[in-house]
Formats: C-alpha cells, sequence, structure tokens
C-alpha cells in the first residue's frame, strides 16, 4: 500500500505554509493483553465470544486506540474488524462490532475499545478493516473548519479499506495463561495522508500506513469507559463492562479499574476524592455510565484510575453536549469554533461552524482533577478546553449550534498549549504561543481575559503561572508545552495556570521527509549500523524536508551537513510500508538490510517519518521511531 506524509498545499498564511512542511505523529492503536476476561454486563450486544476457551487455553485481548497531535479537527471512521493470524495460519476477530472512532479527538490518551478473549498460540499478523463510506474529516482553513473529502491514489472516494500488517520474527503475540501480553498498531495519519487545501472541498489523499509492535514506544494515559457493573470498597477498585466511543449498547468485557486515596471522581456533578469517591459510586445502580483516565501498568497490565467520572458527569446520559475550546466570551455567551456535538441519543458528530454555549449564575463548574474547586462560571475563559453540559435549544447543522447550559454545567478541561519561550523567571513563564490544543492563536479574541484592556491576553507574551515547577532549563526561545487551564475570565494576568511544563528540546523532534508521489530511487547517502544519512540535495525532495520540535521548525536542506537518522536506545520501532503489507523490525540492522535490499529490488521511498532527540547545532536525529514509506516507480 502506498503512504504520503501528510502536507498542507496552502499558500495564502505563513502558518499554513509553515505546516505544509510537517509531519507529526498520529494514530496510534494499542492493543494490550489482560488477565480480565469477557464477561455479562446489563443487557445490549452479546459480549466477546470466548471460542470454547477456558482458563488453561486462552487470554483475554484488550483493543485501545489512541491518535497523537496531528493536522485533523476530525477524522472519524468506522471500524469494522480487528483480525489477528496464528503461525498455523488460522484467525480470530477480536472487534464483535462496529466502532465510530474519531481519531482526531483521541489526542493525548489511548482509548480501550474491547476485551476479546482468544485461544492460546503464537500470533504472526494483524488486519484491520476502515469503512470510509460515511467518513467525517475535517482540517482547519485560514482559521476555519472545513470538510476534506477522502480519496485513494487515483482520486476515487475511499470504500473499505483493508490493511495487513505482518510482525516482525521477534514481535509475534504470544497468547498463554499468566501474564498478559502487549501489542501496539500504529495507524499513522501524518504518513498516510497528503492534503491537498487549494482544492473545494479540500481533499485527503489516503493510502493507512500501519505497524505493530509487542512493546509500545510512547507511554499514554489511557481511558476506559462502560456501564458499571460492580464496586468493591474492600479492594478500592470495580468493574465495567467496556463499552468505548459512547457505543449505545455494546458489551465487549469486563474490565477492572483500581483506585488509590489520590483519584479524583465526578459523579452526577459532584466532586469527591479517593475512598469517599468510590463509596459514592458504590451507591449507584448497575448500568451507571463511567468514564476512568490513568495509567496502564506495562508489567502486569494492571490499570489504576487518576480520574473517573459517572453517571450524568460522562456524556449522552442526561444532557447534550458539546466539547472544544473556547474562542470568544461576551458575559455569559462562550464561543466555540468547531466542536464535538454529544446528543442524548449517543449520536456523535463534529460541528464545523460556531457553537455558542449559554451560561448564567446556576451553571454548575467543575474542572479536571477534582479537589472539590466549587468553582464559578467565570472560571470559564478564553483557550480553555471545555465538555458543556445542556440542552440544544435548536436543531443542529453542520455549521451551527447553540447549547443552553444555564442549568446545566461545564467542565473544565486540561487545556495544552505549545510556544516559545519570551522569558522565565521562578513562578512565571512569557510565552510566544504556537498553538492551543493544535489550534493557532489567530482564531481566539482574548477581549475581557484581563483585569483590564491593558491586561488582556496576548498570544505573543502569553504569561504562564508555573508555581513550584521546574522551569530552570528554559531560555529565551526555548520549544516548550505546557499542560493547565486558563486563569478566570476577567482577572489576568497571568493568563494560564500551568499543571505540566514540558521542554522539547530534550523530548521529542518530528522529521518529516517527502520524495513526492513518485519516491526516490536513491533518498539516502549511505545506511548503515550507525544510521540513514539523508541527501539534502536530492532533487527529488518535496515541500517537506523539516524537523519540528516545539513550535521550531527547521529546514534540513539548510544544515552545513547532511542529516543522520540514528537508532536510539531503549524501547524503539522501525518500519517499512509498501502497497500490500507494512514489516515492523525491531533491531536497527534488520530494518536498515531489509530497506536497502528494497530500494535495490526498484522500490523508491516516498516519505519518510521519524521521531526522537535532536540536540541545536548537530545534525542528527537519534529516533526511536523511524517509519518509511516505499512505493514502485
Amino acid at each position: 500500500m502506498l503512504s504520503q506524509a501528510l502536507t498542507i498545499l496552502c499558500e495564502t498564511h505563513l502558518w499554513a505554509r509553515l505546516r505544509a512542511h510537517l509531519i507529526v505523529p498520529a494514530a496510534i492503536v494499542l492493543l494490550a493483553l489482560s488477565a480480565c476476561g469477557g464477561g455479562s454486563g446489563d443487557g445490549g450486544e452479546a459480549p466477546v465470544p470466548s471460542l470454547g476457551c477456558s482458563d488453561t487455553t486462552c487470554g483475554t485481548l484488550l483493543v485501545g486506540l489512541t491518535d497523537a497531535d496531528g493536522d485533523f479537527l476530525s477524522y472519524s471512521v468506522d471500524v469494522t474488524s480487528l483480525t489477528l493470524e496464528r503461525s498455523n495460519g488460522t484467525t480470530v476477530e477480536t472487534l464483535p462490532v462496529r466502532q465510530r472512532v474519531d481519531f482526531a479527538e483521541l489526542m493525548d490518551l489511548t482509548e480501550l475499545v474491547t476485551a476479546a478473549t482468544i485461544p492460546n498460540g503464537s500470533y504472526v499478523a494483524a488486519s484491520i478493516t476502515l469503512d470510509y463510506a460515511t467518513a467525517d474529516v475535517s482540517v482547519e482553513l485560514n482559521g476555519e473548519p472545513v470538510a476534506a473529502t477522502v480519496v485513494d491514489a487515483n482520486g476515487a472516494p475511499l470504500g473499505v479499506t483493508i490493511l495487513d500488517i505482518a510482525l516482525d520474527d521477534a514481535n509475534h503475540v504470544l497468547i498463554a495463561p499468566g501474564l498478559p501480553s502487549l501489542l501496539q498498531l500504529d495507524f499513522d495519519l501524518a504518513a498516510s495522508h497528503q492534503v491537498d487545501i487549494a482544492t473545494d472541498p479540500v481533499t485527503a489523499f489516503a493510502a493507512p500506513f500501519i505497524v505493530a509492535t509487542i512493546q509500545p514506544v510512547d507511554d499514554k494515559e489511557v481511558r476506559v469507559r462502560g456501564p458499571l457493573v460492580s464496586v468493591n470498597v474492600n479492594a478500592s477498585s470495580y468493574v465495567i463492562d467496556l463499552r468505548p466511543f459512547i457505543h449505545p449498547d455494546a458489551r465487549l468485557g469486563m474490565f477492572t479499574v483500581a483506585t488509590t486515596f489520590a483519584t479524583a471522581f465526578e459523579i452526577d456533578g459532584v466532586e469527591f476524592e479517593g475512598a469517599d469517591g468510590l463509596a459514592e459510586l458504590a451507591g449507584k445502580p448497575a448500568g451507571t455510565r463511567t468514564a476512568a483516565f490513568g495509567v496502564l501498568d506495562l508489567t502486569d497490565r494492571s490499570f489504576t484510575a487518576e480520574n473517573v467520572l459517572a453517571g450524568d458527569s460522562v456524556p449522552g446520559a442526561r444532557f447534550d453536549v458539546v466539547r472544544g475550546n473556547v474562542i470568544a466570551r461576551a458575559g455569559d455567551e462562550l464561543t466555540m469554533r468547531g466542536g464535538t456535538l454529544i446528543r442524548r441519543d449517543d449520536s456523535v458528530r463534529f460541528v464545523r461552524g460556531d457553537i455558542t454555549v449559554l451560561i448564567g449564575p446556576d451553571t454548575i463548574v467543575t474542572r479536571d482533577g477534582g479537589g472539590r474547586n466549587l468553582l464559578r462560571p467565570g472560571a470559564i475563559s478564553v483557550g480553555q478546553r471545555i465538555h458543556a453540559f445542556g440542552d440544544v435549544t435548536a436543531t443542529p447543522t453542520v455549521d451551527t449550534l447553540t447549547l443552553d447550559a444555564t442549568a446545566g454545567r461545564v467542565r473544565l478541561n486540561l487545556t495544552h498549549l505549545s510556544g516559545s519561550v519570551v522569558s522565565a523567571n521562578p513562578g512565571l513563564v512569557a510565552l510566544d504561543l504556537f498553538t492551543i490544543d493544535g489550534r493557532r492563536p489567530a482564531i481566539f479574541d482574548f477581549t475581557g481575559t484581563g483585569v483590564s484592556p491593558a491586561s488582556d491576553a496576548d498570544p505573543a507574551n502569553y504569561e504562564v503561572a508555573t508555581g513550584a515547577l521546574g522551569i530552570l532549563g528554559l531560555t529565551p526561545d526555548s520549544p516548550v508545552r505546557v499542560f493547565g487551564f486558563a486563569a478566570p475570565f476577567g482577572l489576568a494576568p497571568p493568563d494560564f495556570v500551568g499543571r505540566t511544563v514540558v521542554d522539547f528540546t530534550g523530548i521529542r523532534a518530528v522529521l518529516g521527509i517527502g520524495w513526492g508521489l513518485d519516491g526516490s530511487s536513491a533518498p539516502f547517502l549511505s545506511m548503515g549500523t550507525d544510521g540513514l544519512v539523508v541527501d539534502n540535495g536530492n532533487p527529488d525532495l518535496g515541500l517537506r524536508h523539516h524537523i519540528k520540535i516545539g513550535p521550531r521548525i527547521l529546514d534540513i536542506t539548510g544544515f552545513a551537513s547532511p542529516l543522520t537518522v540514528a537508532p536510539g536506545v531503549g524501547r524503539r520501532l522501525f518500519a517499512l510500508g509498501e502497497p500490500g503489507s507494512v514489516e515492523v523490525f525491531r533491531e536497527w540492522e534488520r530494518f536498515v538490510d531489509r530497506l536497502t535490499e528494497k530500494l535495490n529490488g526498484g522500490a523508491n521511498a516516498q516519505a519518510m517519518y521519524a521521531r526522537g532527540t535532536f540536540e541545536g547545532g548537530s545534525t542528527t536525529l537519534t529516533a526511536h521511531y523511524v517509519a518509511v514509506a516505499l512505493t514502485l516507480p
């Protein structure tokens, strides 16, 4: 199968031109094997079939989906099948129901989607089926969300697409009683699309690129959702019948959620902590909706919740819900530009126009992380990511929506900033903003955010309170990412209260290179155990030949010497994709040998995506993830 790295072909704005050069991480599909078995729940579709299994002949497969930051505002497609193939050629279906997935919404977390009991054995390959017949894809054009049509390399609309993944010999999935196994599929949206914004409608040329590994390269927050089955107060845990993506009635296997004294609960709009929250949950009837966010322990595959939502604090239970970022506020009227609507009937869709949210003195306001904040509506400010619970006051269209939350509630979600440091002092960092939750600052109207007009938030000098967070390594122009919450409306400065500050210089650099649709037969000056040396002067290089470090973009063609992509240590993953197949490697040497064989055999390199670390002033990217897309000229 072909694979083209994401490029945005738009010359109307500098920001859009810069985004044209980026390839950023995209969808990751995580499959984790757990000791939990498939079980019963509160009605609905049948649970995952046991295939005649017993405790000694089968294990349980947990399947999850996620997406890293990318250039799609929404990317909803149906996942209809996920099969694993054993070494003897037999296959097992692990996804018993059709799942509607918006990969763009899963930017910073992994969603567990099913718990399937499957026979013991060595599984050597996987196959996933995607149905694009009713796909809903949106991108941003000059600050406005617009629809994109997904087509194949010939321009024909995509329909049902089957993707086959062959696992490396060292990466077979072994199912056996005892310690669960782990498999991760990486559905790379960035390396799977070429987006042309110059067409009307926007065209996204798609050739999905999926790789697989038994050892996750990146750690992610995990979300598990489903109706309550039981609570064990003594064990500080509860059991749900897994039901992801607001699926109306699927029963996809029982799953145990562990809690601690610090777990934050929000149940029916009321906040609790630790044992108090678990006791409140224990008083709820079976079938109560729940959603938990936390960490999956890679050693024993146990899951511990840091935050738990239950009852009508979960979208779709009692209210209509919209989620997105506030781009403007005037009195008690909030404006969101582009956001997701979840109706009481569990229907979900992306609204591309402006969404108006009405609030009032009786609107309940809570915040991710709990703490019994007792917030007032004034806490909601511009830039803040929210879930608003209320009533849709008129039939919504794809472009407009009004939600009345005057008798409802608003939950403030952890908001993500990226930018470069203007100044850094103890307790306060000023940023030149690049994005707010992936949206460019120009779409936000910060009028009214300050104690006076002169104090309104300035995206070129956005003040972030950092408290006791470590910022000693930050210097002017350092690229950073900050997680936290916008300061209350009308009370800036500071403009934002940070919970976490991430210095990109020591964490992640993203490389994207494209050699055009026909590819290049000689993309590298050399290939060996020390790395791949990119030919910076290759005439086949297209628009994409850049390293992105937070908001900073480096053109590798301007380097004093050719760029080297060298293998890192620890958890790592390398992959080759070509028409019809993807090969996965743990060992760099095997990856390079296979790449050399393919190029010598007549294949061309079409695109390369890598992520790792890049030291300023160097010409070496030390990568823990490298994917090369090949094509036949």
